[in-house]
């Protein structure tokens, strides 16, 4: 009886064994150790508190607001994800403006009635009267690999963020479980249609925002939970600073309500990606697994906060039932906050 006890333990050992192998081989991971920063966890500013607990849900007919955008008309234009682009109106009113034809993360409704749109798979796009005009996906001849969110100068310039140089959309955990850091900030001239380069090696390049007139860019690090700022104009012009770090969350999109706040969609708790970044053997592997594998051990979660233009985090809204969770983006839009989510069938509205 023993023996055979130890016939099976033995078989399931190797079992294992030849299974943990075989993934580590596969893995198209190639692991890089970094040093997480400091995660003060929720406490403080942070303490669990129901400020988003009230929040109205707006239907959108599909799935996956990722961000949303106040329409200088009225309304709400958001991306879903079966390419469509959206407009919500106060009343609920639902009007296709038209499909990207791929997977439109950040959005940008201009004063002309036109949206901006950074396409995970296309690159960054127009769309005007039901046409999408690609106005880039390369960069010095090299295809963008994942556009994620963008904002707009007063001049016409687009900022937007590549995430990765290594993964796409439909396997971004990937990137996290590698942390070769390919992200990249860039910006796109509408007169000579020149795309450039300003920053790169970003973990997980995000969230982008500008500040007040236009004076400096935001771009989050998401694997990082920290927020870069590159200056724009004045006697600091062309200089890099850490704006906020040390944030207890993964952090997505940003944005500035053009008086005196930024603020910050957090998604997901940062502490698993921070006990795995010391273990670049176990992320090889685990970077193997089926992204389904991964979504089914996600735990719902629900929080955006505030910060001054110094960087200093305000205040923090939660709701700790995360009725509407994972939140990937938040935008004020007067007295209200509007919330995207790629895991929501509607938009998020929280009064103020």
């Amino acid at each position: 009886m023993i023996r055979q006890m130890l016939k099976v333990v033995l078989l399931t050992l190797g079992l294992i064994t030849a299974l943990t192998v075989a993934l580590y081989l596969v893995s198209p991971v190639r692991p890089v150790v970094w040093d997480a920063p400091p995660n003060p966890g929720f406490t403080g500013v942070f303490s669990v508190n129901d400020g988003l607990a009230g929040y109205q849900q707006l239907d959108v007919q599909g799935y996956g607001p990722e961000d949303v955008s106040c329409a200088p008309s009225g309304g709400y234009v958001t991306g879903l994800d079966d390419g469509r682009i959206v407009k919500v109106s106060e009343s609920g009113t639902i009007e296709e403006l038209g499909n990207t034809g791929g997977r439109p993360l950040g959005i940008h409704a201009l004063a002309d009635g036109s949206v901006l749109i950074a396409d995970a798979e296309r690159g960054l796009l127009k769309l005007a009267n039901g046409e999408v005009e690609v106005l880039a996906n390369e960069v010095d001849g090299e295809p963008m690999l994942f556009v994620d969110d963008l904002d707009v100068a007063a001049d016409g310039t687009v900022w937007f963020s590549d995430a990765s140089q290594r993964f796409g959309m439909t396997d971004n955990r990937r990137d996290f479980m590698e942390g070769s850091k390919t992200g990249r900030l860039l910006s796109f001239d509408p007169i000579t249609g020149q795309v450039t380069s300003h920053l790169e090696n970003l973990f997980f390049a995000n969230g982008v925002a500008l500040g007040p007139n236009d004076e400096y860019v935001l771009v989050n690090e998401t694997g990082l939970g920290q927020i870069q700022r590159l200056w724009l104009k004045g006697e600091r012009a062309g200089q890099v600073e850490l704006f906020v770090s040390e944030l207890p969350s993964a952090i997505d999109n940003l944005s500035f309500n053009g008086r005196d706040t930024v603020w910050v969609a957090m998604p997901n708790p940062r502490k698993i990606l921070d006990d795995l970044a010391p273990t670049p053997m176990l992320r090889r592997i685990l970077g193997a697994l089926p992204e389904s594998m991964a979504r089914a051990i996600e735990t719902d979660f629900a929080m955006v906060a505030a910060l001054d233009l110094e960087g200093n985090v305000t205040q923090s809204l939660q709701d700790p039932a995360a009725g509407y969770h994972h939140i990937t983006s938040v935008n004020q839009c007067g007295d209200h906050l509007l919330l995207g989510s790629l895991r929501e069938s509607g938009i998020g509205r929280v009064g103020l």
